[in-house]
């Protein structure tokens, strides 16, 4: 696996080393000793799936308050536009958000630190997210802020986002 350093600290983008011939291809996807070496979790709680029909389709900014989630995510059908929100006051790049597309081609992932906020849109129909999270989710301290906050200006690259009741109303970051 490369691991590559994304503009918040402790994000990574991981790019598989796949080993290819005419059967198709074999890689590692997770190994818990490379993760420890880098100070990553290496122990998961938790695994999700979130599917998605249509593009266009829009889940977040969402983050669990109180105990903070570490998630690692990668894309198993289609393509996503990932985005991860630096919601860590001690740290200098608070508010600021960078993103990676996920595409179950690439088979590339994303790692999110705890402390950051999570959201992402489908680049295509029947796009699938798999997630692994390490700590128990608490539906108590589910908690979330605009996709489209003014102060983040995120550029979500499709218009006209298909949202759930509950991401419209999510609160701004401010």
């Amino acid at each position: 696996m490369k691991f590559k350093s994304l503009p918040l600290p402790g994000a990574l983008a991981i790019e598989i080393e796949p080993e290819a011939d005419a059967r198709g291809l074999f890689a590692r996807l997770f190994c818990a000793e490379e993760f420890a070496a880098r100070g990553l979790p290496s122990h998961f709680a938790q695994q999700s799936l979130s599917r998605n029909e249509r593009a266009g389709t829009l889940r977040g900014l969402h983050y669990q308050a109180g105990l903070a989630e570490a998630k690692l995510v990668r894309c198993t059908a289609g393509r996503a536009f990932d985005v991860i929100v630096d919601l860590r006051t001690s740290h200098p790049t608070y508010g600021q958000w960078c993103a990676v597309e996920l595409s179950a081609d690439r088979h590339n992932a994303v790692f999110i630190p705890a402390g950051c906020a999570h959201g992402f849109q489908t680049l295509a129909d029947r796009t699938e997210l798999l997630y692994l999270i390490d700590v128990p989710f608490d539906a108590g301290a589910a908690a979330g802020i605009r996709w489209d906050d003014p102060s983040l200006a995120i550029a979500w690259p499709l218009p006209d986002p298909i949202l759930s009741a509950r991401d419209r109303s999510l609160p701004y970051l401010s």
